[in-house]
């Protein structure tokens, strides 16, 4: 019987851990000095298209929350993925989804455009 309970221990301890997060969050400075350094980053907008059209980050490419799903297609593989929504948190979900789904090389800001525009970086406004 102590195999069985060897065996349970592990299986518990490894339900336990917790699972290894690939997206790193971000602050806006940090997101900002990424964006610097990093020329091929994807901005992901996981916001609304209202949202989107009062303010967005140069370069973002808006994929709202609920059509991320269908539009995986639309999103590299090969680059490393900026996501970031109004606080950080609607991004943060998508980012966990985006590590189910494979991706890797991901970012999330926390605080969102809102921790962005407090720090007086560039935004675009209006329509594409």
């Amino acid at each position: 019987m102590p195999r069985l309970s060897t065996f349970l221990v592990m299986i518990v301890l490894l339900w336990a851990l917790p699972a290894a997060a690939l997206t790193q969050s971000l602050s806006a400075t940090d997101a900002y000095k990424l964006l610097e350094e990093k020329r091929d980053v994807f901005l992901l907008d996981v916001r609304t298209f209202g949202e989107y059209m009062q303010t967005r980050l140069e370069g973002a490419r808006l994929i709202p929350v609920e059509q991320v799903g269908r539009r995986l297609g639309d999103i590299p593989r090969d680059r490393p993925i900026l996501l970031y929504c109004a606080v950080g948190s609607r991004s943060a979900q998508v980012a966990r989804y985006l590590e189910s789904k494979g991706f890797t090389d991901l970012y999330n800001m926390y605080g969102g455009i809102w921790a962005w525009r407090s720090r007086d970086y560039p935004v675009m406004t209006g329509t594409p």
